[in-house]
């Protein structure tokens, strides 16, 4: 796999040799829009440096990057980050750092204090062909115990080799690790090659940690299994064409998720594959669809392969709301069709204060794991829904921003599930997280 990936990238730096025949460099608007070395991520703030690259541009760039090779809309929100130069490359720093403290209710509810992080470094080069970017992200994550932290609902992955439910499992050390290659072949249109060994194929919308709609939530979605739980996918390899209005790509990655063992890069076939195709009709909007085949996800389901489509629309104002709402279906093969949706906001008060919340529905049959062994009372699936409202106090400081607050969620679900969840469940997180970057 790792070999795979390799000649990908390698056959990739050669594509400027194939195109330089019918070289377009763009003019310098067109070449602003194609710019994708700003990452876009809704955690940065890119002090005045739009996607066009040129500093102090006063209109939103149609598009910005998320995770892997999604797209979010142009006048997304960003956070800090820094910049610094090294010779024709610009390298960009930022993270997140975050202590919170969660606690739900009812007989399987639990509480705990604990800490999340996410640190991302990107190298990118502008040529006369293209660009060159070249990309990591990593987190502590693995320091945590395996069973992760409390959060209601939520199913996926393993721990001490039994299913996670009910919690939320820790990301890995090496999130990303990827290059990507652009090479312009009109004014407005560019192809474009992205792998590595740790990366994200195209296949849902951006991860939840760099939604501008979910800047300041502290909670992973209970849907999140359904949406972008491949945004950690160990051997990627992503083809596309890209312009300022819409964006086509094609992945074979390797389908199972990370195991439990969270320090090291992971191999194995690229047995699985997805499309996607995202529009950006303006910088407001970014409205994807994609559809995937993937081999055997879960370690929980041997055997079981996972068809899944997803479709989300983002909208940002430039100002202070950030929105998303998307649908999934996720069909196991042998085995039924599960749904879900997610509708999550972000509403800045002002420089100093946030309002943020989701609501999820979502159709799970793993809430009872034993129900595969016939022993269970629940065969089939349960669906529940979430309520989530939070609140962010936004403190400016020497290396970044940093945002207090607290969230309250509440579900509603069938009465068969109030035996093992309570009547009415609730779950809350304080959190104090700092954003690193000017």
């Amino acid at each position: 796999m790792l070999r795979t990936t390799l000649v990908a990238l390698a056959c990739a730096t050669a594509l400027p040799a194939v195109a330089h025949g019918q070289q377009a460099t763009p003019s310098p608007q067109d070449h602003s829009r194609m710019d994708h070395s700003r990452m876009g991520h809704p955690q940065m703030d890119h002090s005045g440096m739009n996607q066009s690259g040129r500093p102090g541009a006063g209109a939103s760039p149609a598009f910005s990057t998320g995770s892997g090779t999604a797209r979010l809309p142009g006048a997304e929100p960003h956070g800090p980050a820094f910049h610094l130069m090294a010779g024709d490359w610009m390298v960009m720093l930022h993270g997140i750092a975050s202590a919170q403290y969660t606690a739900a209710s009812g007989p399987r509810g639990s509480d705990k204090l604990y800490t999340t992080s996410m640190l991302m470094g990107t190298v990118s080069r502008a040529t006369g062909w293209g660009k060159v970017q070249v990309r990591t992200m990593l987190s502590h994550e693995p320091t945590l115990r395996r069973d992760g932290y409390p959060n209601l609902f939520a199913t996926g992955e393993t721990a001490y080799g039994k299913p996670l439910v009910d919690r939320q499992h820790p990301h890995d050390l090496v999130m990303e690790l990827s290059a990507r290659v652009d090479v312009n072949v009109a004014p407005d249109t560019a192809l474009f090659l992205y792998g590595g060994p740790a990366g994200e194929p195209a296949l849902g919308p951006s991860m939840f940690m760099m939604r501008g709609s979910a800047i300041y939530n502290p909670e992973p979605p209970i849907t999140h299994h359904w949406f972008d739980s491949t945004h950690i996918t160990y051997g990627v390899v992503t083809a596309g064409v890209t312009s300022r209005l819409f964006q086509i790509e094609a992945s074979a990655f390797r389908g199972r998720e990370p195991d439990e063992r969270r320090w090291n890069i992971e191999t194995g076939k690229l047995d699985s594959w997805s499309v996607r195709g995202t529009l950006t009709p303006s910088p407001r909007w970014a409205i994807q669809a994609s559809y995937g085949q993937i081999k055997e996800p879960e370690a929980t389901h041997p055997g079981e392969d996972e068809r899944r489509f997803t479709a989300s629309a983002h909208y940002a104002d430039g100002r202070r709301l950030s929105a998303m709402l998307a649908f999934s279906a996720k069909r196991r093969v042998p085995g039924e069709t599960l749904t879900a949706m997610i509708a999550e906001a972000n509403w800045k008060l002002g420089p100093h204060n946030a309002l943020f919340g989701r609501i999820e529905n979502v159709g799970n049959d793993e809430l009872f794991p034993d129900h595969a062994k016939g022993t269970g009372d629940h065969e089939h699936a349960e669906r529940v829904t979430k309520l989530q409202a939070g609140y962010a106090r936004l403190v400016p400081t020497a290396v970044g921003e940093m945002a207090l607050g607290a969230t309250v969620s509440t579900f509603a679900k069938p009465a068969s599930l109030s035996a093992a969840y309570g009547r009415t469940p609730v779950q809350a997180t304080l959190f104090a997280r700092i954003r690193i970057g000017r």
